[in-house]
């Protein structure tokens, strides 16, 4: 399975459990050829011995394989529990014609949590737009984690128009509710109805700095279609530009507006990837054009950190 995936496509197949475990069973048989080398056979059994430490669980087999000292972990050391937030919005449903970065969040996520049930880690999933509309227990059963890839499934059908975002007050809700501490993973385009406003965006902020004042590890994935959303590469002709969460229009020709909007589309970016670099959040751009491989590195990473 390759690392990218037809958007359009998984949403015609319908099955994200079925297309979640071939993509990671695709990624972890090539990590031998990145710097995750050995990540993919030991991951949920070994980690790697300490100098210091006692010398009773290491596995002398698995160093005469690799000449490398591993440690036996046992599945209490392995728990890690995982909250998985997709931001269901209005504008996550773009482009019209694949619903590009909802799919591409579902099937991130779907991913996602196929890898941590083969960690044998808990996992639960959270969808929210201007309230939380679905929030899972944390559980690893597999039974627990097929309803999640149906809860996925159903987020690929048709949108309801014009529903905003209000992330700063659900992730406050959501850090009130979490109570163990836990590696928080977001699936959003980031973008609010109150758009580049200072105070909004200092909302936000607040909120992701609860997530880390409550001890939580937060890796987010900023969903985007880097071509049309970042870089307004749209052909040189009249387009009515619809905001999906307001529903207000407005007829122009990029050229226009594009130098402006360029413009304040960085501005934004920058100050939030320096937030999240001040309050330690993994802050990955997620374009939907460049396959999930960067969000499942992301992930190992993250985890390789927190242990």
């Amino acid at each position: 399975m390759a690392a990218t995936l037809n958007l359009a496509q998984v949403r015609s197949f319908g099955n994200v459990e079925f297309l979640a475990r071939q993509l990671v069973e695709g990624f972890i048989t090539g990590l031998h050829k990145s710097p995750f080398h050995g990540f993919s056979v030991e991951f949920a059994e070994h980690r790697l011995y300490n100098p210091g430490e006692s010398t009773r669980y290491i596995d002398w087999k698995v160093f005469g394989k690799t000449d490398k000292l591993f440690v036996k972990r046992y599945e209490e050391e392995t728990n890690l529990r995982c909250h998985l937030l997709i931001d269901t919005s209005s504008s996550m449903y773009y482009p019209e014609k694949d619903y590009g970065k909802i799919t591409f969040s579902a099937m991130g996520a779907a991913s996602l949590a196929y890898m941590l049930q083969r960690q044998r880690d808990a996992v639960s999933l959270c969808t929210f737009a201007d309230e939380i509309e679905l929030q899972t227990p944390v559980k690893s059963t597999p039974g627990h984690v097929h309803k999640l890839f149906t809860h996925l499934d159903q987020l690929l059908q048709s949108p309801k128009p014009n529903r905003r975002t209000s992330a700063p007050e659900v992730i406050h809700q959501l850090a009130e509710k979490i109570n163990k501490r836990s590696l928080v993973i977001l699936f959003s385009d980031m973008f609010d109805s109150a758009g580049t406003d200072p105070a909004r965006q200092d909302a936000l902020f607040s909120a992701l700095q609860h997530l880390r004042h409550n001890l939580h590890e937060v890796l987010i994935f900023h969903v985007t279609d880097r071509q049309t959303e970042q870089a307004f590469a749209f052909d040189e002709r009249p387009y009515e530009f619809i905001d999906l969460e307001t529903g207000n229009r407005v007829k122009l020709q990029p050229n226009q507006v594009r130098d402006a909007y360029k413009t304040a589309v960085t501005n934004y970016l920058h100050n939030l990837k320096l937030r999240c670099a001040q309050y330690r959040i993994d802050f990955i751009e997620a374009d939907i054009a460049q396959g999930f491989e960067p969000i499942l590195s992301a992930y190992l990473v993250k985890r390789t950190k927190m242990r």
